[in-house]
Formats: C-alpha cells, sequence, structure tokens
C-alpha cells in the first residue's frame, strides 16, 4: 500500500524524460520498479499499459493513481 506522495515519487522516478508520462521502455528498463508497480496495481506492467494507457503506449500520473486506488492500494 502506497500514499499517493509515495507514489508520486515512485512515477518520478520512473519518468527519465520527464515529459509527464511513464513509456513502456522507462517502465521496463527499471525491472525492481516495474515489481512495485505490478505489486500495487494488480496487474503486470504490460496489462497495465494496454488497459489503461494512452494511445502511445504510456500512462500518466493520474491515470497510474486510478489503478492503484481501483485496487485498494493507495493510502
Amino acid at each position: 500500500m502506497a500514499t499517493e506522495q509515495e507514489l508520486q515519487s515512485l512515477f518520478n522516478t520512473l519518468d527519465t524524460d520527464q515529459d509527464g508520462k511513464v513509456s513502456s521502455n522507462e517502465l521496463f528498463l527499471s525491472p525492481g520498479l516495474s515489481a512495485i508497480i505490478s505489486a500495487e496495481t494488480g496487474t503486470s506492467p504490460q496489462e497495465l499499459l494496454a488497459m489503461y494507457g494512452d494511445k502511445d503506449g504510456s500512462i500518466t500520473f493520474e491515470d497510474l493513481k486510478q489503478v492503484v486506488e481501483k485496487a485498494g492500494n493507495l493510502e
């Protein structure tokens, strides 16, 4: 379970180009952080991007936050 601040920090770490989105490349460059995302969302990174990502294959912080809330893992 994560707080919104912890989730934002994780997102910012994954968003290496600081464009406000986490792309599939950014997500897979950090397997450890991808595992945390999977645990918090209850879905694999591939499923996360396929189900909730934008057309360009990336996910915003708001999208990620909604998925974590839906999974019941946001404090």
